[in-house]
C-alpha cells in the first residue's frame, strides 16, 4: 500500500535543468568566446564559441585556487600554515605582491593576494608548497582539467603568464573555465571569503590589496570570480554572481578592453537574472513512515539528492508536486533506502523524479526486544 499527497503548485515553471535549451539570443557581445551557466546544475544558459582554444591569462588561477581549496578543505593544509617563498616564485613577473625569496606569509593571505590581486608571486609560491614545484602542480592542474570534462584545455604554469616557451600551448575555452569555476563554487563555497573582498591588506596591514575585478564591488549579488589580462589573451573574465538562489557563471575571452570586458559579463549577468530562476521543492508535507517490528516505530524521509530546478521565466503553466510514499515498511531499514518518490510535474508532463530515502537507518527488534514490548503492553493495560 502507498499513500499518495498532492502538494499545493509551485513558481510558474515549464522546464528542468535537463532540458532547458541554449537559447538563440544575439547579445553583440565584446570578446572572442562567451559563455553562461547556472552553477547548480550545469546548465549553458548562452554560448558563443564556447569551445574555442583560447589564451586565458590570470582566470588559469581558477584552477590553481581550486586545487588549494581541495587541499584545504581534505585538511592536507591549514589557512594558518606557512608557506616560504622561493627564488622562483619571487622573480615572477605580472601581477605580484613582490615577495622576498625566504618570506614567509599564511596560507590564508597567499590564497587572498590570488583571488585579490591576482598575485603570481602567490600562485607559484602555493604551486611548489603543495607539489614540490610549480611543474608538479602544472600536471596536478591537467589531472584536474582531465577529471572535471575539460577537453580543451592544456596548461603549461599556474599563472597564466604567457611569456614562457611553451605558452602557445596554454590554452582554454570558455566552456573550460566555467566547468572549473563551477566546480569551484559549488564544493568550496569558503572560496567567496576571498574572491568577494574588495580592498584589504597582508603583511599585517603594511601592504594593500584591490580587487582587479569590479563587478565585486559594482554589480549585486557579484561572488567573483576571476580576471585575466595578458598581451596574447587581451582581457578574459570568470564572472560569477547569486541573486534569490540563482548562481550564474559569465565568462567572457579575448576582449580588446576591461571595460567591454565587465561590460559583456555584465550583459550575460543580466540576461540570465531576467529569464531564469531556480526552484527548490520542499518536503512540508511529509510525514514520517511506519517501521513494522522496528526498534523505532517510524522514520523520516529525505530528499536522495538536490532536489533545485532551473526554470524559465516565460513559462506561464503552474508546476505541481506529487508525493507517492510507503505506508510502512519493515524492519531492518537501512539508511538511505528507498521510502518514496516527489515528482515534479508541468500538466501531464514529468519534470523530475526525486527519490525519497530513509534518513536513519532502524534496526530490528530482537527475540528478547519483542518479549520486553508485550510486557509492558501488559503492564499498562493492569494499570
Amino acid at each position: 500500500m502507498k499513500r499518495f499527497l498532492q502538494l499545493l503548485p509551485v513558481l510558474p515553471l515549464l522546464l528542468c535543468s535537463l532540458s532547458l535549451p541554449v537559447r538563440a539570443v544575439d547579445m553583440d557581445l565584446a570578446g572572442k568566446s562567451a559563455l553562461l551557466m547556472d552553477v547548480n546544475t550545469g546548465t549553458v544558459l548562452y554560448e558563443s564559441n564556447p569551445h574555442e582554444k583560447l589564451a586565458p591569462a590570470s582566470v588559469t588561477k581558477v584552477m590553481t585556487m581550486l586545487l588549494i581549496m581541495e587541499a584545504i578543505d581534505s585538511g592536507k593544509i591549514r589557512y594558518d600554515d606557512l608557506v616560504t617563498a622561493s627564488d622562483t616564485a619571487s622573480a615572477k613577473g605580472g601581477s605580484q605582491i613582490y615577495l622576498k625569496a625566504g618570506e614567509t606569509m599564511s596560507v590564508s593571505d597567499m590564497l587572498k593576494s590570488i583571488a585579490v590581486s591576482s598575485a603570481n608571486d602567490c600562485a607559484c609560491a602555493m604551486a611548489e608548497h603543495l607539489a614540490g614545484s610549480e611543474t608538479a602542480f602544472v600536471a596536478r592542474m591537467n589531472e584536474k582539467a582531465k577529471e572535471l570534462g575539460m577537453l580543451d584545455t592544456n596548461f603549461v604554469n599556474c599563472t597564466g603568464l604567457d611569456d614562457g616557451e611553451d605558452a602557445q600551448n596554454h590554452r582554454t575555452s570558455a566552456h573550460d573555465i566555467a566547468l572549473m569555476s563551477r566546480e569551484l563554487l559549488k564544493n568550496h563555497p569558503d572560496i567567496q571569503k576571498f574572491t568577494t573582498i574588495w580592498m584589504d591588506t597582508v603583511r599585517n596591514g603594511t601592504f594593500g590589496l584591490s580587487n582587479t575585478n569590479k563587478l565585486v564591488r559594482f554589480y549585486s549579488g557579484a561572488t567573483g570570480l576571476k580576471t585575466g589580462f595578458t598581451s596574447g589573451a587581451g582581457y578574459c573574465l570568470s564572472a560569477t554572481a547569486e541573486r534569490d538562489g540563482l548562481g550564474l557563471i559569465a565568462v567572457v575571452m579575448g576582449a580588446d578592453t576591461a571595460a567591454n570586458r565587465n561590460t559583456a559579463c555584465k550583459q550575460l549577468l543580466d540576461y540570465g537574472f531576467a529569464n531564469f530562476a531556480v526552484v527548490t521543492p520542499e518536503l512540508t508535507e511529509a510525514e514520517p513512515v511506519a517501521v513494522k517490528l522496528g526498534k523505532a516505530d517510524s522514520v523520516s524521509a529525505v530528499l536522495a539528492e538536490d532536489a533545485a530546478l532551473l526554470v524559465d521565466k516565460g513559462q506561464k503553466n503552474a508546476v505541481a508536486m506529487e508525493l507517492t510514499m510507503e505506508e510502512a515498511v519493515e524492519a531492518p531499514v537501512s539508511q538511505g533506502q528507498r521510502l518514496g518518490t516527489l515528482t515534479v510535474k508541468a500538466g501531464d508532463q514529468i519534470l523530475k523524479e526525486i527519490p525519497l530515502v530513509a534518513e536513519t537507518a532502524v534496526d530490528r527488534l530482537g527475540f528478547g526486544d519483542v518479549f520486553i514490548k508485550v510486557l509492558k503492553r501488559v503492564a499498562m493495560a493492569k494499570t
